[in-house]
């Protein structure tokens, strides 16, 4: 794991000044790394009869696309407000600088499918919380959330489903 973390390069004040940003680019751009990354995060949940992935605008859509891929399954996306050209539920979610919407197909999954939430970095945990509310309410089964890494200091997992949380890497 510790060859992971070398390859994500830490940008002191981006997006804005005092905080250190993650970027999972460099991860992304060395292929050996990057099928390794996914090696290891699908193979947890091989067998587990996930039926879709649910990959988490933007970078959740590289890791959801390429867990789905290995897993067999299909994709779900969750973006943006307007992004999406279908009927879709929303839900707005509390920020530490403000609010912002997230939306998904209303026929994204059928009532009990099994389903595992993709992204890249599990921070404060509020946008993840926000997929959670929508892949509940569109009654899908949450196997687990599982992300590339987690900012361990940040308690985000606290506001995820107890014992629904898998971080490859921890910082």
């Amino acid at each position: 794991m510790d060859e992971l973390k070398r390859f994500i390069r830490d940008v002191p004040d981006f997006p804005k000044k005092g905080i250190v940003f993650k970027d999972i680019t460099t991860l992304l751009a060395d292929g050996r790394n990057f099928h390794r990354m996914i090696d290891l995060m699908a193979h947890r949940y091989l067998g587990q009869g996930i039926q879709k992935v649910v990959g988490v605008e933007a970078r959740g859509f590289i890791l959801g696309s390429a867990l789905a891929y290995k897993l067999g399954t299909g994709i779900a996306l969750v973006r943006k407000p307007g992004k999406l050209p279908w009927k879709t539920l929303q839900k707005t979610y509390e920020l530490e600088y403000g609010t912002d919407t997230l939306e998904i197909h209303i026929d994204a999954f059928e009532p009990g499918e099994k389903v595992l939430i993709a992204d890249d970095l599990l921070a404060t945990g509020g946008t993840v919380a926000a997929v959670v509310d929508l892949v509940q309410q569109l009654q899908a089964e949450i196997v687990e959330c599982a992300f590339l890494a987690e900012l361990e200091f940040l308690q985000g997992r606290k506001r995820l489903p107890e014992g629904k949380v898998h971080s490859l890497l921890q910082f």
